[in-house]
């Protein structure tokens, strides 16, 4: 179904490197510090937290470094002075896309994604003109081999899950933003780890992408993902999983 839900379980699953490792520790170092900061200290009372501390504890983050993550979201620490920005564009073929970015420049980081949307095919757009592609979500991917079909229906329909879907070599589930916590829990009670688990912006429909324009919207997805600032890119794009692992593996 989804080719943006198939690139990040690939993308996923290559990231091992340490530089890697090391980038994807600072998003999440950012994301517990802004959850903190929006919603408070306390997991129990901020779900953006709690999903936080669990993708970084999926990571293996010392539980130090969280903390101070949050320390530092609250006030307790110093740190960084930093805001959430989003910004709206389309990719090659139309793609629309959602980029989130956590910034102490805000004025940098717009022309820097500028840039990279320029370079790569495609252009940024004024707040709201992609926003309605897309909806508020539960989105957790699921490696195929971890359970059946039959199995993770049972689960995940029973735990509130709105839909299933078959994406290849993965299962993506989809949920109410409020059903998320309790669909991944049933998910990890009944031994099955999720690849990827998050509340996300996920697209109402897709663009079909071949070819040359689906190789510059999956070069044009690297470069915003390792731009330092960014935390989530958000695209409705739909490419076939062997052009996104060719793509990977070169």
């Amino acid at each position: 179904m989804s080719g943006h839900s198939k690139w990040a379980t690939i993308k996923h699953k290559k990231a091992a490197t340490d530089a890697k490792r090391g980038r994807a520790f600072t998003k999440l170092i950012r994301e517990l510090t802004i959850a903190a900061r929006s919603g408070g200290g306390d997991p129990d009372s901020n779900p953006r937290l709690r999903t936080a501390i669990a993708a970084a504890k999926n990571e293996n983050m010392p539980n130090d470094n969280i903390e101070r993550a949050i320390q530092r979201g609250t006030g307790q620490l110093e740190g960084e002075i930093i805001e959430e920005v989003t910004y709206e564009g389309y990719g090659p073929g139309g793609v629309g896309m959602l980029v989130q970015v956590v910034t102490g420049n805000r004025n940098r980081a717009a022309g820097e994604i500028r840039h990279l949307f320029s370079k790569n095919g495609g252009n940024m757009a004024e707040t709201g003109a992609v926003g309605w592609m897309f909806h508020r979500k539960g989105d957790i991917s699921v490696p195929k081999e971890a359970a059946d079909e039959e199995k993770m229906m049972g689960l995940v329909l029973d735990a509130g899950a709105e839909d299933l879907r078959d994406d290849g070599s993965s299962w993506e589930v989809v949920t109410p933003p409020e059903a998320f916590e309790k669909v991944r829990e049933a998910l990890e009670a009944a031994g099955i780890k999720p690849a990827s688990a998050e509340v996300a912006w996920v697209p109402q429909n897709y663009v079909k992408l071949t070819g040359q324009q689906a190789q510059q919207m999956l070069r044009m997805m690297e470069a915003l993902e390792e731009h330092d600032d960014v935390q989530h890119v958000y695209a409705n794009f739909d490419i076939d999983e062997k052009e996104i692992q060719a793509a990977v593996a070169g």
